[in-house]
């Protein structure tokens, strides 16, 4: 059994993390990043919850390039082939829940 307060983890670099589990092949973590991420494309299913701060989704699809602000609470899914990147607003901690050992 754990309980892991969100909002004290810091990392020492963008996008650090803190492995909560694996279930399955279904990796959750904990990351906590001040800088964007890169454009990616997932090759499965992808769960990303905001537990604090503020993140723009930039997501490319058949309807282009938009972006998606999601706050402490927002979560977001991306489909496998789904193109996107997270890029925080200062501090953020998102828990990402995805298959073990995808990027």
């Amino acid at each position: 059994m754990k309980v892991i307060e969100s909002g004290k983890f810091t990392a020492g670099r963008a996008w650090g993390a803190l492995d909560i589990c694996v279930m399955n092949g279904t990796s959750c973590r904990l990351h906590w990043t001040d800088k964007p991420y890169k454009w990616h494309v997932n090759d499965g299913e992808e769960v990303f919850a905001v537990m604090q701060g503020e993140v723009r989704m930039h997501v490319r699809d058949g309807e282009g390039e938009r972006t998606l602000t999601l706050r402490a609470g927002d979560i977001f899914y991306a489909q496998a082939g789904d193109e996107h990147f997270a890029e925080p607003v200062g501090e953020a901690r998102i828990l990402v829940i995805e298959k073990e050992g995808s990027v």
